[in-house]
């Protein structure tokens, strides 16, 4: 029997236009409290050749607004942590430590491979994150000494970023999903060329690379003592570490910050916090796993978006403050899975990114009009 398309307006199947044909893809994010069963089944999915563009306003500065009018105790919670600081110094020290005596160990034995990943990796991750907490000032009240304990943290990465990753992060915090503006986006060109899962491969593997390169092509800063500053000691303290113990503890140095943001556990937050899963709009995804506690509490992005100025060792306080603003947003259940889903999934990818024309110029920011930008918390004296 024919079927008579003349009741289908156009179509030339009975599956076209039906939102994933086949097998859709299992949820892979998760109401916290609510058992698998009676979880939301996955929105449809995103169309895979374009970014998801909004008009709407990114949602951290209303929930922000409302947590405050309904709890306006929570400013107690912000202000600096004082215990972030010794972290750092131990870390710093053990990285160092490692980095010497593997000065006798060949780079391609396993030891030495597993030390930079296993140890080098994870303490590395650490750093990169001390570093993002410093970058909002929450180590001490003052502002030069947040930016020299970065300079510091920064020395077992072995490559001077901290004073550059500053001024982008303040960026993304207050023009999240700007085109030309937040830097944690996608380009155009990364999504015609990683959109498979070849290209996905490569991106979680090399995405420590996409991070460091990714903002010197999209919107380049204009350097500042700080930066020169950063660029010094870093150097000076890559040629007392050669100088004195040889090459190979710099090589477990580098080796350990490119694992700490390729396949690694903790490496997974680079791709939970903003991309987009289970065909929501939902731009920010928290993760409450035990992996925070190697990661400065990290995983509670959206508590750390809605509110930039509460430390890490208070972010969880925040969650038990507001239960009725937290509990109801879809958060993820892994680190390392998600690397795997991100992979794997047919439904997200480069894709699978939210952005919003850079405001001002419709459609791009120049560069003229983007070093216009002030920032509320940047150091008065650049």
């Amino acid at each position: 029997m024919s079927t008579n398309f003349s009741l289908y307006g156009g179509a030339e199947s009975l599956s076209e236009g039906r939102h994933g044909q086949g097998k859709r893809s299992p949820r892979r994010t998760f109401l916290p409290g609510v058992s698998v069963e009676d979880q939301p089944s996955p929105k449809p999915p995103q169309d895979p050749s374009d970014f998801l563009w909004l008009m709407t306003e990114e949602p951290h500065r209303s929930r922000r607004t409302a947590i405050m009018k309904a709890h306006p105790q929570v400013t107690k919670l912000m202000g600096h942590e004082p215990l972030t600081k010794y972290i750092v110094l131990l870390v710093v020290l053990l990285q160092i430590g490692v980095a010497i005596s593997l000065r006798n160990t060949s780079p391609l034995s396993p030891i030495f491979l597993f030390l930079a990943y296993a140890i080098g990796g994870t303490a590395n991750h650490n750093l990169f994150l001390a570093i993002h907490e410093i970058t909002h000032n929450l180590a001490f009240k003052g502002v030069a000494p947040n930016k020299l304990l970065a300079i510091f943290a920064n020395l077992p990465i072995g490559i001077p970023y901290s004073a550059a990753f500053k001024k982008y992060h303040i960026e993304h915090h207050k023009f999240m999903g700007q085109d030309g503006i937040d830097t944690d986006l996608p380009t155009r060109f990364e999504l015609l060329c990683m959109n498979n899962v070849l290209g996905k491969v490569f991106f979680a593997t090399f995405q420590i690379l996409f991070y460091a390169l990714r903002p010197t092509f999209v919107r380049a800063q204009r350097l500042t003592s700080w930066h020169f500053l950063n660029i010094f000691v870093q150097v000076v303290f890559d040629y007392i570490l050669v100088s004195n113990f040889g090459s190979r503890p710099l090589i477990y140095l580098v080796a350990s910050s490119f694992f700490a943001g390729s396949l690694h556990p903790c490496a997974g937050h680079f791709i939970a916090e903003h991309y987009l899963w289970d065909g929501m709009e939902q731009e920010t995804f928290s993760y409450y796993g035990w992996l925070n506690v190697l990661a400065y509490n990290v995983g509670y992005h959206n508590e750390h978006h809605d509110f930039p100025s509460i430390p890490w060792t208070r972010l969880p306080a925040l969650r038990a403050l507001a239960p009725e603003f937290y509990d109801s947003i879809p958060s993820h259940p892994s680190w390392p899975m998600v690397i795997v889903n991100f992979i794997r999934d047919k439904e997200v990818g480069m894709f699978a990114r939210a952005k919003r024309l850079g405001k001002g110029v419709p459609g791009c920011v120049s560069t003229a009009h983007a070093e216009k930008v002030e920032f509320s918390d940047s150091d008065k004296s650049e």
